[in-house]
């Protein structure tokens, strides 16, 4: 089993290995197109990790052919990166963990962190053999959906986790400024505790030490051991925290929330409270 968080020291030794892939995700998806890591190739997280007709994760065909072109082999070391601290990263590896892809890690900091410690990015596109990649069935361990979501909201389900801006939880903005994304509703879910996603991390990008994260969770009563489901707007963001929760802290049963505040603050007669 790889480690699921590596410094970019490791990845600056390891990137041109033959069975290491380098895969960029950024929330600015033509970030890619200005510079990037040599070696990695990019995925779009609004046309390629989303299913384009219903609102969906991509489909297990979808994903054998995107890995697939993407010269991932099944056993391919699979290391991830991207800007605003790994948001869509970190939807990615969580992602690949939902289809099986267990040896996938996140490169701590990002791209942020590469270009802060100056070091080497290129423009050219990367051309790569293409492989033939066969995901597994979808792992619903790792996916809340809505009946679950309810169940937790009227005090019958899982510890929720709103990792969204305070004033997104207060429900004075719906959205951050700039996106598009939106609900019908603002607020948050019944008995959800706010921890923003971004109290993870250090100012460089990177995740905080083990024992800061353990006591933040910890101090805000979310309780190792419990059924746990994190959600944010969309799903990135708490992709991010359900990375901190399940495998830097080692929570054995969490689950992200994809549908997020996007489908649960436009629900007809659900509770929500601001």
């Amino acid at each position: 089993m790889v480690e699921k968080l590596v410094t970019a020291d490791w990845v600056a030794q390891h990137m041109h290995d033959a069975n290491v892939r380098l895969i960029e995700v950024d929330v600015d998806t033509e970030a890619y197109r200005e510079s990037h890591l040599e070696g990695a190739v990019a995925f779009n997280w609004t046309s390629q990790l989303q299913d384009q007709i219903r609102r969906d994760i991509i489909s297990r065909p979808a994903l054998d052919l995107l890995l697939s072109e993407a010269g991932v082999s099944n056993d391919t070391h699979v290391v991830l990166y991207g800007d605003n601290n790994n948001w869509f990263a970190a939807y990615a590896l969580w992602l690949l963990e939902l289809y099986g892809h267990e040896n996938v890690s996140l490169m701590d900091g990002g791209r942020v962190k590469w270009l802060a410690d100056g070091r080497p990015v290129t423009a050219d596109v990367l051309v790569v053999a293409h492989t033939q990649y066969r995901a597994k069935d979808a792992n619903l361990a790792l996916r809340a959906l809505r009946d679950e979501v309810l169940a937790a909201a009227n005090g019958g389900g899982p510890q929720l986790v709103d990792v969204r801006s305070p004033a997104e939880y207060k429900g004075e903005i719906i959205a951050p400024p700039g996106m598009s994304e939106s609900a019908q509703r603002a607020g948050h879910i019944p008995g959800a505790k706010s921890i923003p996603w971004a109290r993870a991390v250090n100012e460089d990008g990177t995740f905080r030490s083990v024992d800061e994260l353990r006591t933040l969770y910890g101090d805000a009563g979310v309780q190792d051991g419990e059924p746990t489901i994190a959600y944010c707007r969309i799903g990135e963001r708490s992709s991010h925290t359900w990375f901190v929760l399940h495998h830097l802290l080692g929570y054995a049963n969490v689950k992200n929330y994809d549908g997020s505040w996007t489908e649960y603050g436009s629900l007809i007669g659900v509770p929500v409270e601001k």
